[in-house]
């Protein structure tokens, strides 16, 4: 990524663009404030479409559901508790979350504005938070953590918790590693002061209330205590450690996406189309979400169990303490009969028989005692032997999730692998095969060319901006050598130009290089998530059949639409492309003029071979 990358979010007082530079912005500490209505949810919502158009993944964490507009022109994961979520997600889910942001570049909305328990939505925000961080110190890979309601996880005057700490941390440890953070409030003396001071870029939107106010003269100046009350809607003081001038008063443009946190009114409210993620991605995450509830499931029946047999166990002891106490008083009694002289009272006739009969009834008492005693035993070892089940089966689970969620790392590392190689190698390999003859020699060069599995392959290549017809009659050249060439009509809006495609002993790459866009080309791709072929195969396609939305480049390509959008973000910056209306993209006017005179030049040094 180059180092002075900007992205456009507003202008000057004197009507001048006004940037911000991406990689302090992916990377520094960020804090945006301002009262209800004055802009700072726009701003933030600003700064993530820029990000998000130059291809940039973020992660936003949303307290009153109002992010999901960016849905409307942007594939993002919006993940939380409310069912109009793609996911309805736990703590559980926290480390797929970070693999997803840093490692498969899915830009993610964190809904926790649905979850009844603050506790699970606090756990769920700290989990992946510590995730990213943990991720992040290895990829040290440039990323924003935006989080909404930033008072509420760090406030001024009440206790900070874990996950305000772990904010706190990561504010100040999370730049080298490439972690950022944008803090979010509309209330900035709630804010733990601390917060802020660490911030190298701030965003002061309108603020009426005196202790806000204040908070503004200490960290700017005391003139701004009141300038900052007669701010319009959208307008804010830009204060920023990177620039000489220490504020600017900008006006940051309008947002282009679904304004989904704007008050009710009373016109009628009609939700744009979303764009909706992959089923494949949604599918993983549900099953993380059922192997949790399989293991709470099993672990509820273990409990169960466990308190059945601790059941058992106390009625045990319960009957082996009566059991005990009938011994003992029928060997008093036993006692009392073998010695006479002991009794106080007169003892009838037959004492004998009584004392045999005592005597055999504690011989069985005793034997009963001892029955209880062994089931007791019994009892209190399948109780220890359930609770090592219960605590074997726990460990084994949370092995097997590592295991499991490992290998399909592993194993998309590998599929996505795959892919890229049979890209770079398709191609090539049918073109040798296709040269062949049935028994496996070359055909005659000057032989007719009846496969026709060559031009298939190389379509995507050849068909540069327009389609080669096999059966068109030969062109000759001026050496004479036969050379077929195809022309294609592109409508740019003012009208058609014909520009000349690449032939069959030409690769596009070959165009590019005489046009000299290979480097700008080798550029974009080097930033963005794709490959120069794809970058080629891109370019081939827009001029062929653009203008293009970004998907519909996308599905040709066989890219994530993500990994394309960033592509053509770079291609852009190159002015390899344009983009027209309605997000459509083009080649760049320069391009398409260097096109034109490829395609005069060889038709000046042709002619057409005479007919005999």
């Amino acid at each position: 990524m180059s180092e002075d990358r900007t992205i456009l979010v507003g202008e000057t007082e004197d009507e001048r663009e006004f940037s911000l530079p991406v990689v302090e912005l992916l990377t520094g500490r960020g804090f945006v404030t301002g009262k209800s209505g004055s802009g700072k949810s726009n701003t933030a919502s600003v700064i993530a479409e820029e990000l998000l158009e130059s291809g940039f993944p973020l992660l936003i964490v949303d307290t009153d559901g109002e992010y999901y507009g960016l849905k409307e022109e942007y594939e993002m994961l919006h993940a939380g508790a409310d069912e109009e979520c793609d996911i309805q997600i736990g703590p559980e889910h926290a480390e797929q979350m970070a693999t997803l942001a840093l490692e498969e570049n899915v830009p993610i909305i964190l809904d926790v504005s649905g979850y009844l328990d603050e506790e699970v939505a606090d756990e769920l925000l700290r989990e992946t938070a510590r995730q990213l961080f943990v991720k992040e110190k290895k990829l040290k890979k440039p990323f924003l953590l935006v989080v909404e309601e930033v008072h509420e996880y760090i406030p001024e005057g009440g206790g900070v918790g874990e996950t305000g700490k772990l904010l706190i941390k990561i504010g100040k440890r999370g730049r080298k590693h490439g972690l950022g953070i944008l803090g979010i409030s509309q209330r900035p003396a709630d804010v733990k002061k601390d917060f802020i001071t660490q911030a190298n870029w701030l965003v002061w939107h309108r603020l009426t209330w005196d202790n806000d106010t204040n908070v503004v003269g200490r960290i700017i100046d005391t003139e701004y205590t009141e300038l900052v009350s007669d701010l319009d809607d959208g307008q804010a003081f830009v204060q920023t450690d990177w620039t000489e001038a220490d504020v600017r008063k900008i006006q940051f443009r309008r947002k282009r996406t679904f304004d989904a946190g704007a008050t009710p009114g009373l016109d009628d409210f009609e939700r744009p189309e979303l764009k909706s993620v992959s089923d494949a991605l949604v599918g993983d995450l549900q099953d993380i979400s059922e192997r949790k509830e399989r293991e709470q499931d099993r672990i509820q029946e273990l409990e169960n169990e466990l308190e059945k047999k601790e059941t058992r166990i106390e009625t045990l002891e319960d009957e082996l303490e009566s059991a005990r106490d009938v011994s003992n008083a029928a060997k008093q009694m036993a006692d009392a009969l073998s010695n006479p002289e002991t009794v106080q009272t007169e003892l009838p006739d037959g004492n004998d028989e009584e004392l045999r009969r005592l005597h055999q009834e504690v011989v069985e008492l005793e034997r009963e005692c001892e029955v209880l005693e062994d089931d007791l035993e019994t009892a209190e070892a399948d109780r220890e032997e359930a609770i090592e089940d219960a605590e074997r089966l726990e460990a084994m689970l949370e092995s097997r999730t590592e295991t499991v969620d490992r290998l399909r790392m592993e194993n998309e590392r590998l599929r996505r692998r795959v892919s890229e190689l049979e890209r770079e190698y398709g191609d090539e390999t049918t073109a040798s095969e296709s040269d062949a003859g049935p028994d496996g020699s070359d055909t005659d060069a000057d032989g007719p060319d009846t496969d026709s599995s060559q031009a298939a392959d190389d379509q995507a290549v050849q068909a540069a901006v327009g389609n080669v017809e096999p059966e068109t009659d030969p062109i000759v050249q001026g050496d004479g050598d036969a050379i077929e060439f195809g022309y294609t009509n592109v409508d740019d809006g003012d009208g058609p130009a014909e520009i000349v495609v690449a032939n069959e002993r030409r690769e596009f790459v070959d165009v590019l290089e005489t046009i000299g866009v290979v480097p700008a080309v080798e550029g974009a791709s080097g930033r963005s998530q794709c490959t120069f072929e794809t970058a080629t195969r891109v370019i081939a396609t827009i001029a062929r059949e653009g203008p293009l939305e970004t998907e519909s480049v996308a599905d040709r390509v066989d890219r994530s639409a993500v990994a394309v959008q960033g592509l053509l973000s770079e291609l852009r910056t190159e002015s390899v492309l344009d983009r027209r209306e309605k997000r459509r993209y083009v080649l760049a006017e320069d391009v398409r003029s260097r096109l034109d005179l490829v395609g005069s030049s060889e038709r000046d040094g042709v002619s057409t071979p005479s007919s005999e």
